[in-house]
């Protein structure tokens, strides 16, 4: 027989054919006519021209690249600077960025925990808590979705170190979990908690402030917040929060920062010019809500089964896999983008059309997107 190491690809890739669970790149060009409800710019700064003039004046005074990693010639003044405003912002002691929101819980759940350790995971957390708690080394302990009282009892049956995980607002729904319960019983039983707050910063607390500043929890000494710098500041990079000695133990022992490049720089300016605009017009963060809120309350007076929004994500269930495949691309057809999240995405089986709200999506746009989901919703 011919050695042919990559046959089992071919079957994989027939598997995934036959379950209509094939995925594809679709490059989209520097312009476009669709109607974006696909993307997780929340607060509509991507392209403002303050954040893209920050991105460019970032590039020309530190270069295109960071140049190494953040322990040897990555780490610049800009750097810092995010970090010390991220972290006032956001209400907590100091913050470390990293290269992604992705690599910032790595590092966080690698760096807090290990063997002999346990973490207590929420069922619906983000694929990069999921590889986090694996890489971690430590005890993992899967709970029911947003279930306070299922994690009090996981960490009353271990002795010793321990941290609960959770998402802030999870990106399928877009609910949110319940932090002050979730914070109450890490306290009672001597838990360290994480929360990955990429989907409520910019979006929920005061101004945008995130989740943890909402819920009255940022800054504890016992909580530590990661978030991502791609969705509300319309960036690209991430970052953990928490108290000093926590960031400072992540910069000696967290792999994910030691050995990993530093954010561009470019990155970092875009950043930091979406903060600052976003201290300058905090009414971006209410207005975001209530675009997810309109979503949600025209496409359920249309009889299509979305679900609540906690902040800026409304989920649309579908029949099946195929059928959200389809009224995905029919969407796009009809001139505009939305997400579409199958097995293994979601890992409760139902597949969703994913809308997500823009602060700077208009009225009229809102009633566009909804005749558009109407109109070409699938019967099966």
């Amino acid at each position: 027989m011919p050695f042919a190491p990559f046959d089992w690809i071919d079957d994989e890739a027939r598997r995934r054919a036959d379950a209509g669970l094939v995925r594809t790149l679709r490059p989209r060009s520097a312009e476009t006519e669709l109607l974006d409800l696909a993307s997780n710019d929340y607060l509509g700064l991507t392209r403002h021209p303050e954040v893209t003039a920050a991105a460019a004046d970032a590039a020309h005074r530190w270069g295109a690249g960071a140049t190494g990693s953040r322990l040897v010639t990555g780490s610049t003044a800009l750097h810092a600077e995010v970090e010390q405003e991220l972290a006032d912002f956001c209400g907590f002691e100091a913050a470390l960025v990293l290269s992604s929101g992705y690599a910032a819980n790595l590092a966080a759940l690698t760096a807090l925990t290990g063997r002999g350790s346990l973490i207590v995971s929420d069922a619906g957390n983000h694929a990069s808590i999921v590889d986090g708690c694996r890489l971690s080394r430590a005890e993992t302990a899967v709970v029911p979705h947003s279930d306070p009282e299922a994690v009090r009892k996981t960490l009353q049956a271990h002795d010793g170190r321990a941290l609960a995980v959770t998402d802030s607002v999870f990106s399928v729904d877009g609910d949110a979990a319940p932090l002050a319960e979730l914070a109450e019983v890490c306290r009672t039983e001597g838990a360290a908690l994480l929360v990955d707050d990429a989907h409520g910063l910019g979006v929920l607390g005061k101004g945008g402030q995130g989740a943890l500043a909402a819920a009255g929890l940022a800054g504890g000494d016992g909580l530590v917040g990661t978030l991502t710098l791609s969705k509300s500041l319309g960036s690209q990079g991430g970052a953990v929060l928490g108290p000093a000695r926590v960031i400072d133990h992540l910069v000696n022992t967290a792999r994910t920062f030691i050995f990993d490049t530093g954010l561009a720089p470019a990155a970092a300016g875009a950043a930091l010019g979406s903060l600052r605009l976003l201290r300058r017009e905090p009414e971006r963060a209410a207005r975001a809500r209530a675009v997810a809120t309109a979503l949600y309350e025209q496409l359920t007076g249309a009889g299509l089964a979305a679900v609540r929004p906690d902040a800026a994500v409304v989920s649309v269930r579908a029949p099946s896999a195929d059928a959200a495949v389809r009224w995905a691309a029919g969407c796009r057809t009809a001139g505009m983008a939305v997400g579409c999240f199958r097995p293994p995405s979601v890992p409760d089986g139902i597949s969703r059309l994913r809308l997500t709200a823009r602060a700077d999506l208009t009225d009229a746009q809102i009633a566009t997107a909804v005749a558009i989901v109407r109109r070409t919703a699938p019967d099966a």
